[in-house]
């Protein structure tokens, strides 16, 4: 781990993963259009013949979970040893293991599809096309990739949001990139991907979310 991004993002949620975890707790129950976005994929999984998919950066595995609930063979990876021990407790009938995205511990074309549900936030613009690679080489030709992100105002710049504390109010040194949509398909396209649809949630909010839908091809 020689990029202090990665240091810093593992320690950070490390030390934040119970506050992080009451956080996101019955997040799903209050937004339809984050379980439409999970359902779309769901239905994408199936459609072109089911098999494994990967929720990576999966935190707490609630959306593991809700995968599993719609009837994916989901299994989680996150950098934190702390989030994948509190999603083990969670969740205990799941698979989670400690990896990160940008060298995943798969093979070429194992997954039928790969979720990055808002963890792609805390990786560098430099360092953005090689985890859509890695992403790219375990997903199988055809495969299916959810990416949802924080959308910037700046319709052409990433902007960097400095965190320095925590849900649980404990301190921690992280940054949460909000980019144009444009940037994350035009990164997606270059590493092998054809972007399918866009969801854009909540524009009006000052930082909307969107969820990109893609297919892997060779």
């Amino acid at each position: 781990m020689t990029d202090g991004w990665l240091a810093d993002t593992r320690s950070s949620y490390d030390v934040d993963a119970v506050g992080y975890a009451a956080k996101v707790d019955g997040l799903l129950d209050a937004r339809p259009d984050l379980r439409a976005g999970l359902a779309l994929f769901a239905d994408l999984i199936r459609d072109a013949g089911g098999g494994t998919v990967a929720d990576i950066g999966c935190g707490p595995g609630y959306v593991t979970r809700h995968l599993r609930d719609l009837g994916v063979e989901a299994f989680g990876i996150d950098l934190s040893s702390e989030m994948v021990a509190l999603a083990r407790r969670d969740h205990p009938d799941l698979r989670f293991e400690v990896g990160t995205m940008t060298d995943l511990d798969l093979g070429d074309d194992s997954l039928a599809g790969v979720v990055a549900f808002w963890s792609v936030i805390h990786v560098p613009d430099r360092a953005v096309p090689g985890v859509f690679a890695e992403f790219h080489r375990v997903v199988r030709p055809g495969g299916s990739l959810l990416v949802g992100f924080h959308v910037g105002q700046d319709a052409h710049h990433t902007r960097a949001h400095h965190m320095s504390e925590g849900y649980s109010g404990r301190t921690i040194a992280v940054d949460s990139y909000h980019r144009p949509s444009a940037t994350m398909a035009r990164w997606l396209r270059d590493a092998g991907f054809t972007i399918e649809a866009e969801l854009l949630m909540r524009p009006d909010e000052e930082v909307p979310g969107a969820i990109l839908f893609a297919r892997s091809r060779r």
